[in-house]
């Protein structure tokens, strides 16, 4: 039995899922520390290296992802995940400025341990159990641009489906195989009950379970903007903290195509697991 109880390792409330507020409402190029919890996932390949996921920082030592970008299907044999990526906000830069706001450069932390969900299966078309979690080499001191997101592991928020919440997706747009923006983007997604969207994926041969989420399919609105692996995230609680409520599982192709919503683990389904594969 562990000695430890897994909520001793997540931060509190007054450390988690906590940012500046003086946001554009509807801009969809992000501030410069706004969702400080983004993260993303580099690969080295036999030439060079790159970026294709993105994931979510929850706590100093862990990073929230989807199993398809550490062993799905689409992910090359040659490619090795190797670094988490924190506080960045344009990749092509080496440091970021808005004015004469700048963040400190960002952090690239070596990954120690890759623990995708057992269940996970790549060459399943249903993409169950679609998660993961990325131990950093170590722990990581939080600031303005690099902070953890919390998890919604109350009784209350697990029991909680978000029918109709509006969630926001933020990232670079980059998947395994495709790559596009230079700056964080964001984008306000509404989420969908689970029986209509089962009914549209029904078409493409895919079922949507109790354990994913959707949201999105709204013309116009383009999930593409978030990462492979990163979240779908809202201010669910009375506390306003910005909470991790799914992960970027898969979508329509071509992607934001009207009707179709984008899918995502529901992170409410796999906080057992979660407690379980964490640890000091």
């Amino acid at each position: 039995m562990a000695d430890f109880k897994p909520l001793d390792l997540l931060p509190d409330l007054k450390v988690c899922g906590i940012q500046n507020n003086d946001r554009i409402v509807g801009g969809t190029q992000t501030e410069l520390d706004e969702h400080p919890w983004m993260a993303l996932l580099r690969y080295d390949k036999p030439k060079g290296s790159g970026f294709y996921c993105g994931g979510v920082l929850i706590s100093s030592r862990y990073v929230l992802t989807a199993a398809h970008c550490v062993k799905g299907a689409d992910l090359p044999k040659t490619w090795k995940l190797s670094q988490v990526r924190l506080g960045e906000w344009n990749v092509t830069s080496k440091k970021d400025c808005v004015h004469d706001d700048c963040s400190p450069k960002p952090l690239d932390v070596p990954i120690e341990e890759i623990i995708a969900h057992e269940s996970y299966d790549p060459t399943d078309g249903h993409q169950q159990n679609d998660i993961a979690l990325l131990r950093l080499a170590q722990a990581i001191t939080f600031n303005d641009f690099v902070k953890p997101i919390c998890l919604p592991y109350t009784e209350e928020l697990r029991k909680n489906s978000f029918d109709g919440y509006t969630m926001e997706v933020a990232g670079w747009g980059k998947t395994e195989t495709r790559s596009s923006s230079d700056v964080k983007l964001k984008v306000r997604v509404p989420v969908i009950k689970n029986q209509p969207c089962n009914d549209i994926y029904k078409r493409a041969g895919r079922a949507i379970t109790e354990k994913q989420l959707c949201a999105g399919g709204l013309q116009g609105e383009d999930s593409c903007r978030g990462d492979s692996g990163g979240p779908l995230m809202g201010q669910v609680s009375t506390m306003e903290n910005w909470m991790a409520i799914g992960v970027v599982s898969y979508g329509p192709s071509p992607c934001g195509t009207p009707g179709w919503p984008g899918v995502y683990s529901r992170v409410t389904a796999f906080i057992d697991w979660i407690f379980a594969n964490i640890a000091p």
